[in-house]
């Protein structure tokens, strides 16, 4: 190892995840940056997950498996974390994928930022059940100092466009568990992005690095869940910077208008309309303009029935994107 390739330890929380394991580990192993430590930590699977880990830990030596009684994705999160020795810690669930320069272009941004930078993030794209692309929507810019902009919006989006630095990690005490414990699992990403960020400075690589899967199977997909977890979240901010009470109120709507969307795409049409309601009833404006723009993002999704996008695309013109795999990022 040199100076100028410290380890970085690749934690990949997994369960039951057979269908997609497979891409998303030959994702991290095609990383330009060789220098990675990755921890898969099986959380209590029951299916062929971890013998399809163990076909690619054969091809790969940097892959290896560490097992834990089903404990969520938190505590998984932190056993990954403490089982590799790593400067950098870089977290992919079990389903996303990573563009090949994900790793190396974060390195760089950690480094070049010095000790005072605690996380690097990417942009993402949202992929459906067959990888392809449907939503290129998010281009946050936001560095340095950004807690005030956390507290109004959940730029970074999902664990797996995140890259720690350790000692950030240790500061913010790792991912909560208790989330879990109290019956709302969900937000673990957010809450230690916000913790992260009332110490250390944060830092941007503006390229979607990380195909990030939305399907009926994966946490986010419990809408009540992920609301009760992200209320939780919000409400240790507000008692602890009420001066942010403002951000912190829109972040709960534009949560709202995204789990209306998420529990669109699974089916979940009685969740979706308690949601709107909900939604209605705290901006009835914002609720009726956003309208279009979550239909949107529901028909590109792969899956809602054909007949449902090609109508779509037909009313706005649009043509389908190729697998995340296929762009040029």
């Amino acid at each position: 190892m040199t100076i100028d390739s410290p380890a970085v330890g690749v934690v990949v929380p997994m369960y039951n995840a057979e269908r997609t394991i497979g891409a998303t580990l030959k994702s991290i192993c095609c990383q330009t940056y060789p220098a990675l430590d990755i921890v898969v930590v099986d959380d209590g699977s029951t299916d062929m997950s971890a013998a399809i880990v163990a076909e690619h830990a054969g091809r790969d030596v940097r892959i290896r498996m560490v097992h834990q009684k089903n404990g969520g994705v938190a505590g998984a999160r932190n056993f990954g974390a403490a089982s590799t020795a790593a400067e950098f810690l870089a977290f992919i669930d079990a389903d996303d994928l990573w563009a090949p320069s994900k790793v190396a272009q974060q390195v760089r941004a950690l480094v070049d930022g010095g000790p005072t930078a605690g996380l690097a993030y990417c942009w993402f794209a949202q992929i459906d059940a067959e990888d392809r692309v449907y939503s290129l929507n998010n281009r946050p810019l936001a560095e340095g100092r950004v807690l005030q902009l956390m507290c109004r919006n959940n730029f970074i989006g999902n664990g797996s466009s995140m890259m720690l630095r350790r000692a950030a990690f240790l500061a913010a005490g790792g991912f909560d568990p208790s989330l879990r414990a109290r019956g709302a699992q969900g937000c673990e990403d957010m809450l230690i992005c916000l913790r992260v960020a009332e110490q250390f400075e944060f830092r941007v690589v503006p390229q979607y690095l990380v195909g990030y899967r939305m399907t009926n199977t994966n946490m986010s997909s419990d809408v009540r869940q992920m609301l009760r977890s992200c209320e939780i979240v919000l409400d240790e901010f507000r008692d602890k910077y009420p001066e942010f009470s403002v951000e912190l109120d829109a972040h709960l709507v534009d949560m709202l208008e995204w789990l209306v969307v998420r529990a669109l795409v699974g089916g979940r049409v009685l969740a979706a309309s308690e949601l709107m309601r909900r939604l209605a009833v705290l901006e009835p404006r914002m609720a009726v303009s956003r309208l279009p723009g979550m239909l949107d993002t529901y028909c590109r999704a792969r899956l809602v029935p054909q007949w449902v996008k090609a109508s779509w695309r037909r009313i706005r013109n649009a043509e389908p994107r190729p697998p995340y795999h296929e762009m040029a990022w």
